[in-house]
């Protein structure tokens, strides 16, 4: 590896995909679809290849390059590729360091794809969509309940959920802190600053000034949806998480003495919140054992957001599936 692969960091191609579908260029989809043991990446991950750039990761490095070599010549041919790499592969020079054996499905595709208009509206709109594709002809349509992924050895299904969405509520270093680091990681960042700045102080994230409640309805909190209250004994602190918690926001957090958990609980109890809801309010908020910095809160809060996050997917994420437990020589075409 002759340079920095900053590009493989790169997990969701959707924000790519609205470039490319803006500009109307050729540009492939490389998805993992198949392993035959351990591998670096889940079921389901991909790439995004155009002319001249690649972006994500399949296999840890491995791979990525000739990938991107096999889409290019693919988007050339407009045809289709299944790559086999590692055990089975009929490329023995490419090793994996894993030990295992993945394929993979490159399918060439133009922006002005139907398909890809009915992902970018599931993106732009934030609801789920699950696309189902065999690398030649492939179909976006809205579904709640399609499987994380599953690949019969012909055709692959992938649910596209929205992106996390982190609302933060506050004004101070750690509010800054944890937008930052939230955007860094792949995000979508809302602040809430009752008669904050006029200015959003941090690029590429959503900004409302108006009172807590006021602006959690404007924003329109659903299931993918994270709400971290980080200010200080404001007045309007509970009111805004009597909003959060009858909401479907899968975490709603408050920074905040556990001495005066008591009190606040009693306050939501007077905004008419639930038993059951207020048993969802994680206080004080974050992972516990990091420092009280502002960014060492950040970190705490924004892992504690991507863990919750992520275990509540961790069910359905086991249930990714490969009908094929290894691609069979004759899949691997050129």
């Amino acid at each position: 590896m002759s340079t920095w692969q900053f590009d493989a960091q790169t997990d969701d191609i959707r924000p790519l995909l609205m470039a490319a579908h803006a500009s109307g260029s050729p540009f492939a989809i490389a998805t993992l679809v198949e392993t035959s043991g351990p591998a670096p990446r889940e079921l389901g991950a991909q790439m995004l290849i155009t002319g001249d750039q690649h972006w994500g990761y399949l296999s840890g490095g491995c791979i990525e390059a000739d990938v991107a070599r096999h889409a290019r010549e693919a988007m050339a041919e407009g045809k289709p590729r299944l790559l086999r790499y590692g055990e089975g592969s009929p490329w023995i020079d490419i090793r994996l360091a894993c030990g295992t054996g993945i394929s993979v499905l490159v399918e060439p595709l133009r922006g002005n794809d139907p398909a890809v208009s009915a992902l970018l509206d599931g993106f732009q709109l934030r609801f789920p969509v699950a696309w189902t594709s065999d690398g030649a002809a492939r179909e976006a349509v809205a579904c709640d309940d399609a499987p994380v992924f599953a690949w019969d050895a012909t055709r692959y299904t992938k649910r596209f959920d929205p992106l996390l969405r982190l609302v933060l509520i506050g004004e101070d270093a750690t509010v800054l802190a944890c937008a930052t680091l939230g955007r860094a990681m792949g995000m979508e960042v809302a602040l809430v600053t009752p008669n904050g700045p006029e200015a959003a102080p941090v690029p590429g994230i959503a900004y409302h000034r108006t009172k807590a409640p006021a602006a959690l309805e404007a924003i329109g909190l659903d299931r993918w949806t994270a709400v971290a209250v980080l200010s200080h004994d404001r007045e309007d602190d509970e009111a805004g998480l009597a909003t959060a918690l009858a909401s479907p926001a899968f975490y709603v957090g408050a920074i905040g003495a556990r001495v005066r958990l008591d009190g606040r609980i009693a306050l939501l109890r007077g905004h008419g919140v639930r038993e059951a809801d207020i048993a969802r309010l994680h206080a004080p908020i974050g992972l516990q054992g990091f420092g009280k910095a502002p960014r060492d809160i950040a970190l705490s809060v924004v892992a504690d957001v991507a863990r919750a996050f992520h275990a509540r997917s961790a069910s359905a994420s086991e249930a990714a599936s490969s009908i094929s437990s290894s691609a069979p020589p004759s899949s691997v075409s050129r």
